[in-house]
């Protein structure tokens, strides 16, 4: 992978990580078209460059942090449910990540319930939750079981947290900015999974330590870096134009968005080109 690769992939992940749209999906168009190899490295990167996205959710809401201990609790009650999914199905969703076809058409389907959602939900009501902190702990466990549904690669863990906020009576910036929150620890449980846990058993098949194609390998370290700062930086700014958006306008332009994306994913493929999940 080039610097200029990497740059473009971690400018993908800052836009497409925090918005309805699945990040997967536009992962494997960006890396199909420029003819990344899915080698180790390429792997890894597009996990660890989610650090940046991270940590760009800390950076611009990081006063909500220093409220209360009852914010953090809620956000581990909401991630259970993510957790045990992951660890009964790890297997089925690792086979769904191979399965280009099934992101393409996840995106579709999920772009149809987005187009309509606004029917059901058309506007925010005096009576709805404002404040992501003031949800009562139910609410907070029935959005984590709505993030389940992101276990499926296309479907996009930004919009089923959101709309799992909604049917929990949140407003739609509410609902945006705790499916924010809750990235922290399922993003941060996922790279743990994947850059430790999955890396010490394959290091261990390997004879390779986790961290060695990083830290032995300068242009390595080098688009690490970049793309996490990069990420960082865009992520802030398409977080901060999504709640705005979506508070007068809806998810409307974004269903039909991923009609577009998964419908070229399945063009692409019937036209040959090689399309892989990295």
């Amino acid at each position: 992978m080039t610097i200029f690769e990497a740059v473009v992939l971690a400018i993908v992940e800052g836009i497409t990580e925090f918005l309805p749209v699945s990040s997967t999906g536009h992962m494997i168009i960006a890396s199909s078209l420029m003819g990344i190899e899915a080698d180790d490295f390429t792997k890894a990167f597009t996990i660890s460059v989610q650090f940046g996205a991270i940590l760009s959710v800390l950076a611009l809401y990081w006063k909500r942090f220093l409220r209360s201990v009852n914010f953090y609790v809620k956000l581990f009650v909401a991630f259970i449910p993510a957790v045990v999914v992951g660890v009964l199905l790890g297997d089925w969703i690792d086979s769904l990540l191979e399965n280009v076809v099934a992101v393409a058409i996840a995106l579709i389907l999920g772009g149809i319930v987005l187009v309509f959602i606004d029917r059901l939900f058309s506007a925010d009501k005096a009576d709805d939750i404002t404040d992501p902190e003031n949800i009562p702990y139910k609410n907070a466990f029935a959005i984590g079981v709505f993030q389940c549904i992101a276990v499926i690669p296309g479907v996009s863990r930004s919009a089923a947290t959101i709309i799992g906020g909604l049917t929990q009576k949140l407003t739609r910036k509410a609902a945006a900015e705790f499916s924010f929150f809750l990235a922290i620890p399922t993003m941060a449980g996922a790279m743990f999974k994947k850059m430790v846990m999955d890396e010490i058993e394959s290091g261990a098949n390997k004879g390779l330590h986790p961290y060695e194609l990083l830290l032995n390998n300068h242009d390595n370290m080098t688009a690490f870096i970049i793309g996490n700062v990069i990420a960082f930086i865009i992520a802030i700014l398409a977080m901060r134009s999504f709640v705005g958006y979506l508070t007068k306008h809806g998810f409307k332009i974004f269903g039909y968005y991923r009609i577009i994306v998964g419908a070229i994913i399945l063009i692409l493929i019937a036209a040959g080109v090689d399309m892989q999940i990295l």
